[in-house]
Protein backbone atom coordinates (compact mmCIF):
# COMPACT_ATOMS: atom_id res chain seq x y z
CA UNK A 1 0.00 0.00 0.00
CA UNK A 2 1.51 3.33 -1.06
CA UNK A 3 -1.16 5.64 0.38
CA UNK A 4 -2.60 6.31 3.80
CA UNK A 5 -5.55 8.14 5.39
CA UNK A 6 -5.64 11.21 7.58
CA UNK A 7 -8.64 13.08 8.96
CA UNK A 8 -8.70 16.88 9.11
CA UNK A 9 -11.00 19.20 11.01
CA UNK A 10 -12.88 21.36 8.48
CA UNK A 11 -15.75 22.79 10.56
CA UNK A 12 -16.29 23.93 14.16
CA UNK A 13 -18.86 22.12 16.36
CA UNK A 14 -20.82 25.32 16.96
CA UNK A 15 -23.75 23.38 18.41
CA UNK A 16 -21.49 21.21 20.58
CA UNK A 17 -22.34 18.14 18.53
CA UNK A 18 -19.71 15.87 17.00
CA UNK A 19 -20.41 14.34 13.61
CA UNK A 20 -18.83 13.39 10.28
CA UNK A 21 -19.75 16.83 8.89
CA UNK A 22 -16.90 18.33 10.93
CA UNK A 23 -14.20 16.26 9.25
CA UNK A 24 -12.65 15.47 5.91
CA UNK A 25 -10.80 12.23 5.14
CA UNK A 26 -7.81 12.63 2.87
CA UNK A 27 -5.73 10.02 1.08
CA UNK A 28 -2.05 10.83 0.79
CA UNK A 29 1.16 9.18 -0.35
CA UNK A 30 3.12 7.51 2.43
CA UNK A 31 5.99 9.91 3.20
CA UNK A 32 9.73 9.28 3.34
CA UNK A 33 12.02 10.50 6.08
CA UNK A 34 14.42 13.38 5.46
CA UNK A 35 17.60 13.89 7.45
CA UNK A 36 16.80 14.00 11.15
CA UNK A 37 13.27 12.63 10.69
CA UNK A 38 11.38 9.45 11.45
CA UNK A 39 8.27 7.98 9.84
CA UNK A 40 5.82 6.45 12.32
CA UNK A 41 3.04 4.02 11.45
CA UNK A 42 0.42 4.69 14.10
CA UNK A 43 -1.10 1.56 15.64
CA UNK A 44 -3.16 2.85 18.58
CA UNK A 45 -4.76 6.28 18.99
CA UNK A 46 -6.25 7.86 22.11
CA UNK A 47 -9.74 9.40 22.07
CA UNK A 48 -10.36 11.93 24.85
CA UNK A 49 -13.17 14.31 25.93
CA UNK A 50 -10.76 17.25 25.65
CA UNK A 51 -10.93 16.87 21.86
CA UNK A 52 -14.27 18.66 21.78
CA UNK A 53 -12.61 21.72 23.28
CA UNK A 54 -9.73 21.48 20.83
CA UNK A 55 -12.24 21.61 17.96
CA UNK A 56 -13.84 24.83 19.18
CA UNK A 57 -12.57 28.31 18.31
CA UNK A 58 -11.82 29.17 21.94
CA UNK A 59 -8.64 31.25 21.77
CA UNK A 60 -8.52 31.73 25.54
CA UNK A 61 -8.31 28.05 26.44
CA UNK A 62 -5.25 26.30 27.89
CA UNK A 63 -4.19 25.10 24.42
CA UNK A 64 -4.77 26.66 20.97
CA UNK A 65 -7.59 25.13 18.95
CA UNK A 66 -6.97 22.84 15.99
CA UNK A 67 -6.98 25.10 12.95
CA UNK A 68 -9.49 24.33 10.21
CA UNK A 69 -7.85 22.20 7.56
CA UNK A 70 -5.30 20.71 9.96
CA UNK A 71 -5.19 17.05 10.95
CA UNK A 72 -7.27 16.50 14.10
CA UNK A 73 -5.12 16.50 17.24
CA UNK A 74 -4.63 13.35 19.34
CA UNK A 75 -1.97 11.32 21.07
CA UNK A 76 -1.06 7.82 20.07
CA UNK A 77 1.42 4.98 19.84
CA UNK A 78 3.13 3.76 16.71
CA UNK A 79 6.12 1.95 15.27
CA UNK A 80 9.05 3.63 13.57
CA UNK A 81 9.11 2.27 10.00
CA UNK A 82 11.86 4.53 8.65
CA UNK A 83 14.51 6.53 10.47
CA UNK A 84 17.12 9.08 9.54
CA UNK A 85 17.39 10.17 13.17
CA UNK A 86 20.13 8.68 15.32
CA UNK A 87 17.90 8.63 18.41
CA UNK A 88 15.39 6.21 16.88
CA UNK A 89 15.69 2.87 15.11
CA UNK A 90 13.29 1.08 12.79
CA UNK A 91 11.05 -1.07 14.97
CA UNK A 92 11.04 1.27 17.98
CA UNK A 93 7.60 1.72 19.54
CA UNK A 94 7.01 5.38 20.34
CA UNK A 95 4.33 7.52 21.96
CA UNK A 96 3.49 11.16 21.35
CA UNK A 97 1.11 13.57 19.62
CA UNK A 98 0.22 11.76 16.43
CA UNK A 99 -3.10 13.15 15.21
CA UNK A 100 -5.86 11.34 13.34
CA UNK A 101 -3.53 9.83 10.78
CA UNK A 102 -2.24 6.41 9.85
CA UNK A 103 1.31 7.73 9.29
CA UNK A 104 3.23 10.57 10.95
CA UNK A 105 6.51 12.27 10.04
CA UNK A 106 8.42 13.80 12.96
CA UNK A 107 11.85 15.11 13.91
CA UNK A 108 11.44 13.02 17.06
CA UNK A 109 10.74 15.86 19.47
CA UNK A 110 7.79 15.03 21.68
CA UNK A 111 8.01 11.30 21.03
CA UNK A 112 9.23 8.86 23.67
CA UNK A 113 10.15 5.21 23.25
CA UNK A 114 8.04 2.66 25.09
CA UNK A 115 10.01 0.69 27.62
CA UNK A 116 10.25 -3.07 27.22
CA UNK A 117 7.21 -4.83 28.63
CA UNK A 118 4.88 -1.84 28.21
CA UNK A 119 2.06 -2.64 25.80
CA UNK A 120 0.42 -0.04 23.59
CA UNK A 121 -2.77 -0.25 25.66
CA UNK A 122 -0.93 0.19 28.96
CA UNK A 123 1.01 3.12 27.53
CA UNK A 124 -2.17 5.00 26.55
CA UNK A 125 -4.24 3.93 29.56
CA UNK A 126 -1.66 4.60 32.26
CA UNK A 127 1.50 6.40 31.14
CA UNK A 128 -0.04 8.86 28.67
CA UNK A 129 -2.44 11.71 29.47
CA UNK A 130 -4.73 9.73 31.83
CA UNK A 131 -2.01 8.74 34.27
CA UNK A 132 -0.14 12.03 34.03
CA UNK A 133 -3.35 14.01 34.56
CA UNK A 134 -4.42 11.88 37.51
CA UNK A 135 -1.02 12.12 39.17
CA UNK A 136 -0.73 15.88 38.63
CA UNK A 137 -4.20 16.70 39.91
CA UNK A 138 -4.17 14.38 42.88
CA UNK A 139 -0.76 15.16 44.29
CA UNK A 140 -0.13 18.75 43.18
CA UNK A 141 -3.56 20.04 44.18
CA UNK A 142 -5.52 17.35 46.03
CA UNK A 143 -2.69 16.86 48.55
CA UNK A 144 -4.15 13.58 49.90
CA UNK A 145 -3.36 12.39 53.41
CA UNK A 146 -3.69 8.90 54.80
CA UNK A 147 -7.02 8.39 56.55
CA UNK A 148 -8.83 11.10 54.59
CA UNK A 149 -11.86 10.56 52.36
CA UNK A 150 -11.66 11.23 48.62
CA UNK A 151 -14.51 11.23 46.12
CA UNK A 152 -13.94 11.20 42.38
CA UNK A 153 -16.54 11.69 39.65
CA UNK A 154 -16.17 9.86 36.36
CA UNK A 155 -14.60 7.18 38.54
CA UNK A 156 -14.65 4.45 35.90
CA UNK A 157 -13.04 6.73 33.32
CA UNK A 158 -9.41 6.80 32.30
CA UNK A 159 -8.41 9.57 34.73
CA UNK A 160 -10.88 8.92 37.55
CA UNK A 161 -10.03 5.24 37.89
CA UNK A 162 -6.33 6.02 38.33
CA UNK A 163 -7.02 8.84 40.80
CA UNK A 164 -9.05 6.45 42.95
CA UNK A 165 -6.45 3.68 42.86
CA UNK A 166 -3.60 6.05 43.74
CA UNK A 167 -5.57 7.44 46.66
CA UNK A 168 -6.52 3.97 47.84
CA UNK A 169 -2.89 2.86 47.69
CA UNK A 170 -2.03 5.85 49.89
CA UNK A 171 -4.50 4.80 52.58
CA UNK A 172 -7.50 7.03 51.85
CA UNK A 173 -11.16 6.05 51.88
CA UNK A 174 -12.22 6.31 48.23
CA UNK A 175 -15.73 6.75 46.82
CA UNK A 176 -16.42 6.83 43.09
CA UNK A 177 -19.32 8.34 41.17
CA UNK A 178 -20.29 6.44 38.00
CA UNK A 179 -23.17 6.13 35.54
CA UNK A 180 -24.00 2.42 35.60
CA UNK A 181 -24.15 -0.57 37.95
CA UNK A 182 -21.53 -2.35 35.83
CA UNK A 183 -19.09 0.51 36.35
CA UNK A 184 -19.92 0.62 40.06
CA UNK A 185 -19.19 -3.10 40.37
CA UNK A 186 -15.90 -2.72 38.53
CA UNK A 187 -14.47 0.10 40.65
CA UNK A 188 -15.47 -1.59 43.92
CA UNK A 189 -14.75 -5.25 43.17
CA UNK A 190 -11.81 -4.89 40.79
CA UNK A 191 -10.18 -1.58 41.68
CA UNK A 192 -10.80 -1.69 45.43
CA UNK A 193 -12.83 1.49 45.90
CA UNK A 194 -14.68 1.63 49.23
CA UNK A 195 -18.00 2.51 47.62
CA UNK A 196 -19.73 3.68 44.47
CA UNK A 197 -22.63 5.99 43.65
CA UNK A 198 -24.67 5.55 40.47
CA UNK A 199 -25.67 9.14 39.74
CA UNK A 200 -28.45 7.96 37.43
CA UNK A 201 -30.33 5.74 39.89
CA UNK A 202 -29.19 6.33 43.47
CA UNK A 203 -30.62 8.80 45.97
CA UNK A 204 -27.58 11.05 45.72
CA UNK A 205 -27.85 12.82 49.06
CA UNK A 206 -28.57 9.71 51.11
CA UNK A 207 -26.06 7.45 49.35
CA UNK A 208 -23.37 10.09 49.69
CA UNK A 209 -24.10 10.50 53.39
CA UNK A 210 -23.96 6.76 54.08
CA UNK A 211 -20.68 6.28 52.20
CA UNK A 212 -18.86 9.25 53.75
CA UNK A 213 -19.36 8.96 57.53
CA UNK A 214 -16.36 11.25 58.07
CA UNK A 215 -17.48 13.56 55.28
CA UNK A 216 -15.13 14.46 52.37
CA UNK A 217 -11.63 15.92 52.32
CA UNK A 218 -10.71 15.72 48.62
CA UNK A 219 -13.13 16.06 45.69
CA UNK A 220 -11.64 15.24 42.27
CA UNK A 221 -14.12 16.59 39.72
CA UNK A 222 -14.28 15.17 36.19
CA UNK A 223 -17.92 15.52 35.21
CA UNK A 224 -20.06 18.19 36.85
CA UNK A 225 -23.75 17.39 37.17
CA UNK A 226 -26.22 17.45 40.08
CA UNK A 227 -24.07 15.46 42.51
CA UNK A 228 -21.54 18.30 42.54
CA UNK A 229 -23.82 20.34 44.82
CA UNK A 230 -24.23 17.48 47.30
CA UNK A 231 -20.49 16.81 47.41
CA UNK A 232 -19.59 20.44 48.11
CA UNK A 233 -22.09 20.53 50.96
CA UNK A 234 -20.53 17.35 52.37
CA UNK A 235 -16.94 18.67 52.43
CA UNK A 236 -14.84 18.99 55.55
CA UNK A 237 -13.10 22.15 56.71
CA UNK A 238 -10.00 22.92 54.64
CA UNK A 239 -11.11 20.44 51.98
CA UNK A 240 -9.59 20.53 48.50
CA UNK A 241 -11.54 20.46 45.22
CA UNK A 242 -9.55 19.57 42.11
CA UNK A 243 -11.37 20.49 38.89
CA UNK A 244 -10.11 18.39 35.99
CA UNK A 245 -13.13 18.18 33.69
CA UNK A 246 -16.81 19.00 33.29
CA UNK A 247 -17.94 16.52 30.66
CA UNK A 248 -21.62 16.93 31.61
CA UNK A 249 -21.47 20.55 30.39
CA UNK A 250 -19.32 20.23 27.28
CA UNK A 251 -22.27 19.65 24.98
CA UNK A 252 -24.95 21.41 27.03
CA UNK A 253 -26.73 24.40 25.49
CA UNK A 254 -26.46 26.13 28.85
CA UNK A 255 -23.96 25.05 31.54
CA UNK A 256 -25.57 23.95 34.80
CA UNK A 257 -25.31 26.38 37.73
CA UNK A 258 -22.55 25.64 40.20
CA UNK A 259 -22.88 25.12 43.97
CA UNK A 260 -23.45 27.99 46.35
CA UNK A 261 -20.18 29.54 47.51
CA UNK A 262 -21.19 29.97 51.15
CA UNK A 263 -19.86 26.50 52.14
CA UNK A 264 -16.54 27.44 50.53
CA UNK A 265 -16.23 30.37 52.90
CA UNK A 266 -17.50 28.62 56.02
CA UNK A 267 -15.23 25.60 55.48
CA UNK A 268 -12.25 27.42 53.92
CA UNK A 269 -12.26 25.11 50.93
CA UNK A 270 -9.62 25.39 48.22
CA UNK A 271 -10.66 24.97 44.55
CA UNK A 272 -8.07 24.50 41.83
CA UNK A 273 -8.63 24.03 38.14
CA UNK A 274 -5.74 22.64 36.12
CA UNK A 275 -4.69 21.44 32.66
CA UNK A 276 -1.75 19.25 31.71
CA UNK A 277 -0.02 21.65 29.26
CA UNK A 278 1.07 23.68 32.30
CA UNK A 279 2.92 20.63 33.58
CA UNK A 280 4.70 19.12 30.55
CA UNK A 281 8.06 19.98 32.13
CA UNK A 282 7.14 17.88 35.17
CA UNK A 283 6.59 14.63 33.22
CA UNK A 284 9.82 12.92 34.41
CA UNK A 285 8.88 13.59 38.03
CA UNK A 286 5.27 12.53 37.44
CA UNK A 287 6.38 9.24 35.91
CA UNK A 288 8.79 8.73 38.79
CA UNK A 289 5.81 9.07 41.15
CA UNK A 290 3.40 6.93 39.11
CA UNK A 291 5.64 4.09 37.94
CA UNK A 292 6.21 2.38 41.33
CA UNK A 293 2.45 2.02 41.83
CA UNK A 294 2.21 0.31 38.43
CA UNK A 295 5.18 -1.95 39.15
CA UNK A 296 3.60 -2.98 42.46
CA UNK A 297 0.38 -3.99 40.68
CA UNK A 298 -1.65 -1.26 42.36
CA UNK A 299 -2.93 0.30 39.13
CA UNK A 300 -5.36 -1.66 36.98
CA UNK A 301 -6.94 -0.36 33.81
CA UNK A 302 -9.62 -1.24 31.30
CA UNK A 303 -9.41 -0.29 27.63
CA UNK A 304 -12.37 0.07 25.28
CA UNK A 305 -11.02 -0.73 21.82
CA UNK A 306 -12.62 0.18 18.52
CA UNK A 307 -10.96 -0.43 15.17
CA UNK A 308 -10.36 1.68 12.08
CA UNK A 309 -9.57 5.37 11.64
CA UNK A 310 -12.96 5.83 9.97
CA UNK A 311 -14.60 5.15 13.37
CA UNK A 312 -12.77 7.92 15.28
CA UNK A 313 -15.79 10.22 15.32
CA UNK A 314 -18.07 7.41 16.47
CA UNK A 315 -15.68 6.48 19.27
CA UNK A 316 -15.40 10.07 20.45
CA UNK A 317 -19.17 10.34 20.69
CA UNK A 318 -19.26 7.22 22.85
CA UNK A 319 -17.34 9.14 25.52
CA UNK A 320 -20.03 11.81 25.75
CA UNK A 321 -22.83 9.23 25.67
CA UNK A 322 -21.24 7.23 28.50
CA UNK A 323 -21.10 4.10 26.34
CA UNK A 324 -17.41 3.39 26.81
CA UNK A 325 -16.32 0.81 29.38
CA UNK A 326 -12.75 1.97 29.79
CA UNK A 327 -10.10 4.17 28.21
CA UNK A 328 -11.25 4.77 24.64
CA UNK A 329 -8.59 3.64 22.20
CA UNK A 330 -8.82 3.39 18.43
CA UNK A 331 -6.76 0.58 16.92
CA UNK A 332 -5.52 1.32 13.42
Amino acid sequence: MSTYKEIALVKRPDDGKIGPHLFETREKTIPSAKDGEIVIKQTHMSLDPAMLGWMSDDRESYIPPVELGDVMRSSGVGEVVESKNGDFAVGDKVMGMTGWSEYVVSNGRGFNKLRAGISEEMALCVFALPGLTATTGLYNFGKPKQGETLIVTGAAGSVGSIVGQLAKADGLRVIGVVGSDDKAEWIVNELGFDGAINYKTDDLKEKLKSLTPDRIDVFFENTGGPIQHHIVNRMNEHGRIVVCGMIADYQAEKPSPGPNWIPLIKKRITIQGFAMPDHWNEIPQLLEKLTPYVQQGKIKYRAHIIEGLDHACEGLNMLFEGKNTGKMILKL
